[in-house]
């Protein structure tokens, strides 16, 4: 295999993943976006949830229902088809002129979104050579990652201008109608075009992913193993993956997918800016400066992420990855005891608050920097209340930069594993004929998570207190890296017809062996039950055991 692949595959994979630069600057523009529009329409804590998880919301439908349709009209008019969503969706918010019609754009647009993020994975997994399938998988979540900073920073130069949050929302429409201009040149993946009999294309297709310098009979037999699963497979359905062979990687997609969100990662890019405000940054502008550091590291680490992940393998970096989340959000939450107090935000009137941080939670109450007192909104017995917290002693600023360097080095951690692997293990593990119906479940459960987690932050900010949520949110990560460590399997350089067979039989997938680039490679007959142990995709799929 050459050294890098053609630039026909950059290529494909740069317009593919369009849809994840999409996914990311709506997750990232919300939360410059938001702080703006809480003023604008007086927005409690609740309202402001559901603003952030519209698009969530959507999502989840767009995530469930997107697998079945990518089985029956192929990956290439779903990425279509979440293209003119998402123009639509944008348009809607950025000419919302009610709080429900807000709503509604943002549940367009997530539907886009939610299409977008089951299909693209699976679209480049099963386009991708396998030694680069892993480099080229997370080249996705390098797009979104870029689409958040992108977000931050026209957040960022829109945040004094008037109507600015609209730009924010219509700037999103102009990378979809990019992608709409790529499509023509897109080729459908060539699993697909195989079951739908064209042989022919799928092999055009095949010799321009593997380029010239593979000889032709390497590409040969690689069809010749896509076309021998095939016919090994039989129709599936949904009740297919309630078999073993088929549960336990789909347990293992889901909890990857749940873990996530669980991480309440999407949390800090959602209410960054909010977050650092009530760290003590003391304007929306400056507090969306340092979101741009946090999105900048996000970036920068996948970029690490993606020169290693192929060396590295899967398995290993998700658990560093657990491991160092897990320290962060336990600093995090130290850092917070600092800034606003281990205190719940549910005092009977203002004056009980006694930190700004606490105060400024609060939707009734405003601090008063000149009398250090919280007061309601509507009191005149002040004339300088602010809901921005500006550090006044020692103690105050180094929880400030204790949550800024905390919430950084979370932010790294993340993208070096849990922010890329579960996506890529989604497209390697499942059978072909399951494969989008099992990774809409999976995109389906992300969003559900997701969903759970915007609506729920703040609520319990004020409830069980900012140290405690991060707290809670680091104990979930340690319940996590116990499943990886048992249930997650190294699936690097393997082929994706090979990947199943890690987790057939009756033991921890983490413990079989895993199938060697040998037998990776041959050319043998997968359908054929051999001496060694190995099992047909008949059987992958439809899970029977002996």
């Amino acid at each position: 295999m050459a050294a890098r692949p053609p630039r026909f595959v950059f290529f494909v994979v740069f317009c593919i993943t369009i849809g994840g630069l999409l996914f990311g600057y709506d997750t990232g523009v919300i939360s410059g976006a938001l702080v703006v529009i809480k003023d604008e329409w007086d927005l409690n804590s609740t309202q402001q949830e559901f603003i952030v998880g519209g698009t969530t919301l959507g999502a989840i439908v767009g995530g469930l229902f997107s697998g079945y349709f990518a089985d029956r009209w192929g990956r290439r008019t779903i990425t279509f088809l979440s293209s003119v969503v998402f123009i639509l969706g944008a348009l809607i918010m950025a000419f919302s002129k009610h709080y429900s019609v807000l709503i509604g754009g943002r549940v367009v647009v997530g539907l886009a979104v939610g299409a977008a993020s089951m299909v693209v994975p699976i679209y480049i997994g099963e386009l991708a050579p396998k030694e680069f399938r892993g480099r080229l998988v997370t080249l996705n979540v390098l797009a979104i990652t870029g689409g958040q900073l992108i977000a931050y920073l026209v957040s960022w130069g829109l945040a004094d201008v008037h109507d600015g949050w609209r730009w924010m929302f219509a700037i999103s429409a102009f990378p979809a109608a990019i992608q709409l201009c790529c499509l023509p040149w897109l080729p459908e993946s060539p699993r697909v075009l195989i079951q739908r009999g064209q042989d022919e294309r799928a092999h055009t297709i095949l010799q321009r992913i593997y380029g010239n310098k593979v000889p032709e009979s390497t590409v040969d037999d690689e069809l010749e193993s896509m076309r021998r699963s095939m016919r090994t497979e039989t129709a599936a359905s949904y009740r297919d993956l309630l078999r073993t062979v088929n549960f336990k990687p789909l347990i293992v997609a889901c909890m990857l997918q749940l873990m996530q969100q669980f991480s309440g990662f999407n949390t800090a890019m959602y209410y960054s800016a909010t977050i650092l405000k009530m760290a003590g940054f003391s304007s929306t502008k400056s507090a969306t400066q340092f979101s741009i550091a946090i999105a900048a590291t996000n970036m920068l680490m996948t970029i690490v992420d993606i020169s290693i992940i192929d060396r590295f393998g899967r398995r290993k970096l998700l658990l560093i990855s657990f491991t160092g989340m897990i320290i962060g959000l336990a600093l995090l939450g130290i850092a917070f005891i600092f800034i606003v107090g281990l205190v719940k935000i549910t005092k009977d009137t203002c004056g009980e608050y006694i930190k700004c941080g606490a105060c400024a939670l609060d939707d009734r109450c405003n601090w008063s920097p000149g009398s250090m007192v919280c007061a309601p909104k509507s009191s005149t017995l002040y004339t300088d209340l602010t809901d921005n917290c500006e550090p006044v002693n020692g103690r105050d600023k180094a929880g400030t930069w204790l949550a800024l360097a905390s919430l950084i080095f979370y932010v790294a951690l993340y993208a070096v594993g849990l922010g890329n692997v579960p996506w890529l293990v989604q497209s390697e593990i499942f059978a072909q004929g399951i494969r989008s119906r099992a990774g809409s479940i999976a995109t389906a459960t992300n969003w559900v998570s997701n969903f759970i987690v915007s609506v729920t932050f703040l609520t319990m900010t004020l409830h069980i207190t900012a140290s405690g949520t991060f707290w809670l949110y680091a104990g979930i990560l340690l319940l996590g890296l116990v499943f990886v460590f048992f249930m997650v399997p190294e699936t690097k350089g393997l082929k994706l017809e090979d990947v199943q067979k890690l987790f057939a039989g009756t033991g921890l997938p983490y413990r079989r062996r895993a199938v060697s680039r040998k037998n990776s490679q041959s050319s043998s007959v997968v359908g054929s039950r051999s001496t060694s142990g190995e099992i047909t995709n008949t059987q992958l799929l439809r899970g029977s055991q002996e």
